[in-house]
């Protein structure tokens, strides 16, 4: 049999099949057809995506540029992080979520959190493993698993019972092959928050189920009045890692700089991935992360002051779509329920793209379960929330 004829379009060279169901990211496609729309000129306003526009504290900025100027900090940095960023992050984790971490061995500095997501799969997850991902929850949790070899085995979170998962009603599924939980709290999209009973029962869980539960944790701050680690629960070391960031909670999305919390084997394990995929992080960029994570209380408050005056406005807008909301959800998001009239929060996103040049994200991008919600963004200037309202109203 002849091999067809191939086209001039045609790649010599083939993808790797582990791509399979990996698609390009649903944020990245949407940018694009919104710069399309700009260069038309169509003001778009994005509501949608979750990056902080506003500036680090000056004297972050102060920090970084203050060691650029020595000529001993442009080489090669460990791959484990510098003591001083390791121990501030001990600090943070003592004096705010009331846990105790060994900087020696139970933190490891990560080029941003999501970079920690894709260390954690690879160095735990294989063909023939499965991993639990929420369904509503962020996207690349499914990604990295994809990659990693692993089989997809959703968990639903249900409106009904808060955004929460039914663990009893999980743990009487055959969980035998489920070697990897992610779990986010508090929770993106859906803004809940968890609290310590729920988190103890997740711990209970993954010893009765011998499951490895990995907490993304980059929401604790935002209009939160307590921050909980899941590493705070008795016992939680044997079967639980956290990851957590500065890129919310310190406007320092761009900077990359995350973390990993948990157990010195567990955390050695991802080095041996880690260290062969980069060589450390530049040294002002750490040490001005330390002193972000040296941060007062007013850092925190004064920030939050500001979210919560654009939440008031977006929950206006919400009120103008006729969307339903819970007032108690935290995060830097609105996640809200669409009218009945329909057929999904695509139809709602793009009836709003095409005819007001607003742009909000459809919660089907985040599983079924967000099928009939959309999630706005807390990260744009007041103003234009307001001129948002403006061209709704109109």
């Amino acid at each position: 049999m002849t091999k067809p004829a191939k086209t001039k379009n045609d790649m010599i060279i083939p993808p790797a099949s582990r791509l399979g169901e990996v698609t390009e990211y649903y944020f990245s496609t949407k940018l694009r057809e919104i710069a399309r729309m700009r260069a038309e000129g169509k003001a778009v306003l994005n509501l949608g995506i979750g990056s902080p526009d506003l500036p680090p504290a000056q004297e972050v900025v102060d920090e970084l540029s203050g060691w650029l100027g020595n000529n001993d900090v442009h080489g090669y940095q460990s791959y484990t992080g510098i003591p001083e960023l390791r121990s501030a992050f001990a600090d943070w984790y003592a004096d705010w979520f009331g846990t105790t971490l060994d900087p020696e061995g139970e933190v490891l500095p990560l080029i941003g959190s999501k970079e920690g997501l894709m260390h954690i799969a690879m160095s735990f997850l294989e063909a023939g493993d499965e991993a639990l991902v929420p369904n509503p929850g962020y996207p690349a949790y499914r990604a990295v698993s994809n990659l990693a070899g692993a089989t997809i085995r959703e968990y639903r979170l249900e409106e009904h019972l808060g955004w929460m998962p039914d663990l009893e009603a999980l743990g009487r599924q055959d969980l035998s092959r489920v070697k990897v939980m992610w779990a986010n709290y508090p929770n993106m999209p859906t803004g809940t928050p968890a609290s310590q009973a729920f988190l103890e029962e997740l711990v209970a869980f993954a010893h009765k189920h011998r499951i490895l539960v990995v907490n993304d944790n980059p929401y604790a701050f935002i209009l939160n009045q307590e921050q909980r680690s899941i590493l705070s629960v008795p016992g939680a070391r044997e079967v639980a890692l956290e990851l957590n960031s500065l890129s919310k909670a310190h406007n320092m999305a761009g900077w990359r700089i995350g973390m990993l919390a948990g157990r010195e084997d567990y955390l050695k394990v991802v080095l041996r991935f880690k260290s062969n995929m980069d060589s450390g992080m530049f040294k002002p960029v750490q040490m001005a992360a330390v002193k972000a994570l040296q941060s007062p209380p007013s850092w925190y408050a004064s920030l939050n002051a500001v979210y919560n005056e654009r939440r008031e406005s977006v929950f206006q807008l919400l009120d103008l779509l006729e969307c339903v909301y819970d007032k108690k959800q935290v995060g830097m998001f609105v996640w809200a329920k669409i009218p009945d009239r329909y057929s999904s929060a695509y139809e709602l996103s793009d009836e709003v793209l095409y005819n007001y040049h607003v742009f909000l994200t459809p919660g089907a991008i985040f599983g079924s379960q967000g099928e009939r919600f959309i999630r706005i963004s807390l990260c744009s200037d007041g103003a234009l929330y307001e001129e948002a309202i403006r061209r709704i109203k109109m």
